[in-house]
């Protein structure tokens, strides 16, 4: 696994290429962006805390991979990251979710990225704890030994018959247990009993989910832990009890001090659809303009930096990179409010995509649409294959569709794609059974697909 931390510029946007094609100038500036965050932390003097990042505005139509730059961008360097659609946010006091909600959502990505990394550290000790605790249920040991097998009735003591045959059983188990001999043998365990669900409304109703979480959890570290009995094959009752066993080894004051350190110094927070709360006229006005200038202004401060208190702690918002993304058909970037833009610095605007880059799309990314139908039909050991003139015909009628219709970039390639192949999977296994190939030709593409060409309301075929 590629480290992040010793990524370049130039090596960042090679690994965005793996898997979306073109928009060059949008990876450039991303690529600057992450690696910008790891010099900041390589700075060791007092100026280290004003270095503030600089945030991005992606324009470009729909489906010309602003989402997916984003999302790539936050594998790469492993770290938080949450999208959220402005267009779901309300002004503070009217019903909705409030701004602060993204911020919450990124300390809960954060967490799960902390808890699975120390999960990871402790599996080792906790499958050996889990073996102990299986054997024990299988094979009980003789009362006055431990694990070890040595009788503590007696100083010096030596091993009784019982004891030692105990240890042999145990041991001739847990050799049947590492082969994997005895997965579907029930047995019972205890479990902690599911903590109970729902509180009800509080106050006048208007806690948002972090308090509401936060309200739960305290009553659930309150009451005392219950425990249930649960009748098991072994091979679940692993599952189970190595959650259990990582979860008593790991330090969760640690994870949570961790994850808000990890989300305030790497956290990427993707806004997308930002134009839709853009004022049409940029000076506001009457009816949905006050909303969306207010959902602005409620903003503003979550993008300059501020303090927001979540259930796992209080994070500053300063050094967290935000991304935000719009068409902008119908208002332009000029139109959000002036403190917003000047947070955006950073402005990129995404090419749409030619018919040739349909065909690099169909054939070059790692997650390429056709590898993807190709290891569905695989799953089931039939074999699919696109000769090259099949895969310009697909390109060109998804091209052409989108001129003719609504231009939704590369996703009208699903909509495409689903339509041609639709009936394979359906016949897949009863007609076309396993080892069964299926060639896609370019005569193909034309004949199943001629009902979208001579078709000129084309408005089902818009996802």
């Amino acid at each position: 696994m590629l480290n992040p931390l010793n990524l370049t510029p130039r090596q960042i946007v090679e690994e965005l290429d793996k898997y979306i094609i073109g928009q060059q100038d949008a990876k450039r500036n991303v690529a600057i962006a992450l690696r910008n965050r790891i010099r900041r932390m390589l700075v060791t003097s007092d100026i280290q805390k004003d270095i503030v990042p600089n945030n991005i505005l992606l324009i470009g139509s729909t489906g010309v991979g602003k989402t997916e730059i984003a999302r790539r961008l936050a594998k790469i360097a492993n770290a938080p990251f949450t999208k959220v659609e402005a267009s779901k946010f309300t002004e503070v006091g009217y019903v909705g979710r409030d701004v602060e909600s993204m911020v919450r959502d990124l300390v809960e990505q954060s967490v799960h990225l902390v808890r699975d990394s120390k999960k990871e550290e402790v599996k080792v000790k906790a499958a050996e704890a889990v073996e102990e605790i299986l054997l024990d249920i299988l094979i009980p040991p003789v009362k006055g030994i431990g694990f070890g097998g040595t009788s503590h009735s007696g100083e010096g003591s030596v091993p009784s018959s019982d004891e030692e045959l105990n240890e042999r059983t145990r041991d001739r188990f847990r050799e049947k247990l590492r082969k994997g001999e005895l997965e579907d043998r029930k047995i019972e365990i205890q479990v902690k009993a599911a903590a109970p669900v729902g509180i009800g409304m509080v106050g006048n109703g208007m806690m948002d989910d972090a308090s509401m979480a936060g309200l739960q959890e305290m009553i659930s570290g309150m009451m005392p832990k219950k425990t249930k009995k649960r009748k098991l094959p072994i091979s679940e009752a692993r599952k189970v009890l190595l959650e259990e066993e990582v979860s008593k080894l790991i330090d969760f004051d640690e994870v949570k001090e961790e994850a808000i350190r990890l989300a305030e110094n790497n956290g990427i927070i993707f806004i997308d659809e930002i134009d839709k709360i853009a004022s049409k006229s940029g000076k506001g006005g009457g009816g949905p303009d006050v909303s969306r200038e207010g959902v602005q202004r409620d903003l503003l401060p979550i993008v300059e930096g501020s303090s927001v208190t979540t259930k796992y702690g209080v994070i500053q918002t300063d050094h967290v990179l935000f991304i935000a993304a719009g068409a902008f058909h119908v208002s332009k970037p000029s139109d959000l409010i002036p403190e917003l833009q000047g947070r955006f610095p950073i402005r990129v605007e995404l090419q749409s995509l030619t018919k040739e880059d349909f065909t690099r799309i169909l054939k070059e990314p790692k997650n390429a649409l056709t590898k993807q139908y190709q290891a569905l039909f695989e799953a089931e050991e039939v074999y699919l294959d696109f000769t090259d003139d099949a895969i310009e015909e697909i390109a060109n009628l998804a091209f052409v569709i989108n001129q003719e219709v609504e231009n939704i970039g590369a996703r009208r390639l699903h909509t495409v794609m689903s339509h041609l192949l639709n009936d394979f999977l359906f016949e897949v296994p009863d007609s076309i059974g396993p080892n069964s190939k299926i060639r896609i030709t370019r005569e193909m593409v034309q004949e199943r697909l001629r009902s979208l060409v001579k078709n000129r309301d084309l408005s089902q075929y818009i996802l």
